[in-house]
């Protein structure tokens, strides 16, 4: 089974603070670790929302909104990975990803990199990514066939490109009634996982891991491990839909 573990915005991030070098080096020996063992299968970190689009959901051409912005619906989908040239041409590719989902709200944030955290020196020519997170409708949370359009979209949306950009990953999650969340700690510290389904998400996606593990019991394991790491931000756990 699939499984994305999503964590969520801090004051810090919003404020422009990047992770403590303890946060990188412990996250990245989890991710190499879950690498050897064939648990990591993707994973990818956003920037703050100022430096993020929203493309309301619409039938005609969905007003973008531009960050920063505090959370609203962010139960999330679907996710699409772009490489593409700019912010503009990653809100453009997601225009048409909206429509052919039927006119769905998307939120686009671009990827944090490497040379971001200064892991290493910008290379020359640097890549964009782009996270397209297309937010749930009550048809997806009713499991209405949301991998079936998704894929069908996203190959739409790939068709439409004219060499400016490429889909880099695309996945589909099962309704949040068949996902996990382990909400912030709060005054007293302790935090315990809450089964879904949940009728709202108000904190924004700061980042995801996509996991490859045997049950829902073995993603929540390393979600507590990786949670750890983080300490104070709210983590999803949520099943992702095989093709």
């Amino acid at each position: 089974m699939r499984f994305i573990v999503m964590h969520k915005v801090d004051a810090k991030m919003e404020g422009g603070g990047s992770p403590s070098q303890e946060i990188i080096s412990q996250m990245g020996a989890l991710v190499q670790a879950s690498l050897r063992e064939g648990v990591f299968l993707n994973g990818a970190g956003l920037h703050r929302s100022a430096r993020r689009v929203r493309l309301g959901a619409a039938t005609g051409e969905a007003p973008r909104t531009d960050g920063p912005y505090s959370g609203s619906n962010e139960l999330v989908s679907s996710f699409t990975m772009l490489s593409t040239k700019s912010l503009d041409h990653a809100v453009a590719h997601a225009r048409t990803l909206a429509k052919e989902l039927g006119g769905v709200e998307v939120e686009i944030g671009p990827v944090v990199e490497p040379w971001d955290l200064g892991l290493m020196p910008a290379p020359e020519h640097a890549p964009k990514r782009f996270l397209l997170l297309t937010k749930a409708t009550a048809d997806d949370e009713a499991g209405g066939g949301t991998a079936a359009k998704h894929t069908a979209a996203v190959t739409a949306l790939a068709a439409s490109f004219q060499g400016d950009a490429a889909v880099i990953a695309a996945e589909s999650l099962a309704p949040s009634s068949k996902g996990a969340r382990l909400p912030a700690p709060g005054k007293a510290g302790k935090r315990v996982w809450v089964d879904g389904p949940f009728a709202e998400s108000k904190e924004l996606i700061a980042g995801f891991s996509l996991l490859s593990l045997p049950s829902k019991a073995d993603a929540l394991k390393w979600a507590d491990r990786y949670a750890d790491i983080l300490v104070d931000a709210e983590v999803d756990v949520r099943e992702v839909n095989e093709p």
